[in-house]
């Protein structure tokens, strides 16, 4: 098990083979998957354009780590703002009003549905709502999707208050064929949410 930085430095790493590079951006997204890790992973291969044939363009997993440091950066301030209140809360045995916890609320059930943009400028959003208490949907800036999927953007703020499963139960074998896909980079067309 390694942290972010490190595996980020592996995938960086020219001297490593092109497979490990693909393994150390895995080891990313599962730390730091702001729409799930599928989700997460389709944004990456899609937007840095990995290719199934990673000789072709070796760079793109460098894109792609940087696209995701990035958001990982601006998001790590407001864990460490939220850490240190909560210490002192505990201090004064506080109990912490969930409003209060930073989440990023990007969930995307649908691995092929998630925002367009860059990572960065998603978490922005993100960052903004919670400040402010703004009302929009921070995937899309859209309006806000209380309960259920953004029909925009595919996000789920609230995956555990969802009504139904995801996929459908009808479609599970073709949710794994198509996730199988996206895992060996060879891309279906792009499914729109319902």
């Amino acid at each position: 098990m390694t942290s972010f930085p490190a595996a980020a430095r592996r995938v960086r790493d020219e001297q490593e083979p092109l497979r490990r590079r693909l393994w150390a951006l895995r080891e990313c997204a599962l730390r730091f998957g702001p729409y799930g890790f599928r989700a997460t992973w389709h944004h990456l291969i899609v937007r840095n354009g990995i290719p199934e044939r990673l000789e072709a363009d070796p760079h793109s997993l460098v894109r792609a780590v940087d696209e995701l440091g990035e958001a990982r950066d601006l998001w790590l301030p407001q864990l460490i703002v939220y850490e240190r209140r909560r210490r002192v809360d505990k201090a004064m045995r506080r109990v912490p009003d969930p409003a209060d916890l930073p989440r990023l609320g990007l969930y995307c059930p649908a691995p092929e549905v998630h925002p367009g943009e860059r990572l960065a400028v998603v978490i922005g959003r993100v960052i903004e709502r919670w400040r402010t208490g703004a009302e929009f949907c921070a995937g899309c800036a859209g309006p806000h999707v209380p309960v259920g999927i953004c029909p925009t953007c595919g996000v789920c703020e609230d995956p555990r208050r969802l009504k139904r499963a995801y996929p459908p139960a009808g479609h599970r074998q073709d949710a794994e064929e198509r996730w199988k896909a996206i895992w060996q980079r060879r891309l279906p067309p792009p499914r729109r949410p319902q």
